[in-house]
This record gives structure tokens, sequence and C-alpha cells, in this order.
């Protein structure tokens, strides 16, 4: 899949777009996107812009978003460098030249919430009026009756049901980083972990132990094998030691030995195994870590 910033965009194409945030590319999304053969989306999201005290925490990074977008069969992902400028547009200029003038558009595809243009004038009503092009309105989706949305979903990872937020993705939920050095407690404990540092503009799930499953490439540079494996993953301040750091990201790999340091690994969340808890001594956390590896690699069996 092609990924473009809208200036750069080829004109003269006819496409079939499919316009929207599209934060997790959930499953209310998908509908939205598919048969259009062209995504047209915003970066940064349009609310740190117009109203940054409401910026929200988001579930993808831009890279992944392009992953999930291009995982639909998505021939080209345009993206709009969002910025006070563009804010500024009326709904009528993104029409004329941005949809029509710079795209092409013979479809337009939009969830029945969109809205656009300076002040959010623009409706699903003003684009299906236009003639130039043919309107898809999509409704919301609702699962088990509850709406599928971003902000529902980022509540579910908060909350640590990552199952769940997983469903309603259509894929699983993903964190990434590059591996920092921690205390070596876990090592000392007989379960070294690979640690992340959480990003600060993405949502992360509750504090508590998730089954996992770890991608990285092992050490030995671009030729290194990557490897899928199950991991059991720590989200918390570690409150049966005082360490005086913020909140880590602590990940077991299971089945590997190695020195990951500096190297980029991916987590795919699959479940939560249970809260963070203060633990009367090591011995006590070393046996309860044993029955979350145990678990761990049954739920990444079956996955």
């Amino acid at each position: 899949m092609k990924v473009t910033r809208l200036p750069d965009v080829e004109r003269g194409r006819k496409r079939s777009v499919a316009v929207g945030t599209f934060d997790g590319v959930h499953l209310g999304h998908r509908e939205v996107i598919k048969g259009a053969d062209s995504v047209l989306t915003f970066d940064p999201h349009p609310v740190s812009v117009v109203a940054p005290q409401h910026t929200p925490k988001l579930l993808t990074t831009p890279q992944r978003k392009a992953e999930l977008v291009a995982s639909l069969g998505v021939q080209e992902l345009i993206v709009i460098p969002f910025d006070a400028e563009f804010a500024q547009r009326s709904a009528g200029e993104f029409i004329d030249e941005i949809l029509v003038g710079a795209l092409n558009a013979r479809r337009v595809s939009i969830g029945e919430n969109f809205r656009f243009g300076h002040k959010a004038q623009g409706d699903p009503r003003l684009l299906a009026a236009d003639e130039r092009f043919d309107t898809d309105v999509h409704p919301l989706l609702e699962v088990d009756g509850e709406i599928v949305s971003s902000s529902h979903i980022r509540g579910l990872v908060l909350a640590g049901e990552v199952a769940e937020a997983d469903r309603l993705l259509g894929a699983s939920f993903q964190l990434s980083g590059e591996v920092a050095h921690g205390d070596e407690r876990g090592r000392e404990l007989g379960f070294p972990t690979a640690n992340l540092i959480p990003d600060e503009a993405l949502v992360c799930p509750g504090h508590g132990v998730y089954a996992c499953l770890a991608n990285c490439r092992a050490p030995g540079g671009a030729d290194g094998e990557e490897l899928c494996l199950p991991a059991a993953v720590s989200i918390g301040v570690r409150p049966t030691f005082k360490t005086g750091r913020g909140e880590l990201i602590e990940a077991y790999i299971l089945d590997f030995a190695g020195d990951l340091y500096g190297s980029e690994l991916r987590l795919e969340f699959l479940a939560r195994l249970r809260g963070e808890r203060r633990f009367e001594d090591p011995a006590s956390l070393i046996e309860q870590m044993h029955r979350d590896v145990e678990r761990t690699r049954e739920i990444a069996a079956a996955h």
C-alpha cells in the first residue's frame, strides 16, 4: 500500500475514498473503509489542534494505523498534515479543494458521525447533497448493544479488558518501543524482562499482568531472526519493591534467552491475567509469576 501526504498526492486519478480519523481501525471503521481503494486520514489527531486540552490517548501510532489499513486491501493511505491553518478551512473548501480538487473522488464513504471543516460545520448531509460524487453514510456499528467507538475501546484498554478491546478492534491491541534498561529485578528473580517505557501519547492497559505475544528481532542486526513468542507482561510500578521508578512495561518472553537492549519490541495483548498487587516477600511473588507464565503459555497456544 502506498502512503502519501496530501501535498504529494497523485492528481487526476479517480478515487473511491473513505474519510475519517480511524484511530484503532476498529470494526466500525472497517465498515466505512470496505470497498474503498483509498483512505483519507489526519495526523496528528484533529482534536490535538482544535482543542488540545481534550487530546485523547491514541490506540494506534501512524505506523500501526497504516499497517491495519493496508491489511484491508486498500491501495493508498493519504495523510493530511493537520495543523491550525488546515483547521481554518471551511467545509466547502474541504470538499472543493481536497475531495474533488486533489483526490478527484467519485465516491466518498464516511461514518454517520463524521464532521469536517472549520468549527465542524460540515456533516454527512452536506456531502450527500454534492452531485460531483456518490456518498455512502454508514451507521454507527453496534456489537452486543454497545456502539463500537475509539473512545469506548480506549476505556476498555485502560480498564485492562484487552480481550474485549481486541474483539472490537478486529485485531490485537499492540504497544511497541525500544527495549530499555531497568533495575534487572526480574533477572534476580529468575524472570529477566525486556522493558518498555510507556508512550505518553498512547493509551496503556491498566496496571496488572497480561498474556501477550512478543514480536521482536533476535540479536544480529538486520539479518536477525524474527521472533514471535508468548510473553507474560507486567504493567505498573512494582509495589513489592521500592524502586522510585514510574510506570513501566516489563515483558518476560517465554523460551527466550538473549540481550534485546536497543531492539524494537512489539507486544500483542491477548488477555488480562490479574491485577497488580503487593506480595509479602519475593518468594511469594516468584510462585505467582510461575503461575502467570503457565497461564500465558496456555492462552498463547489457543490464540
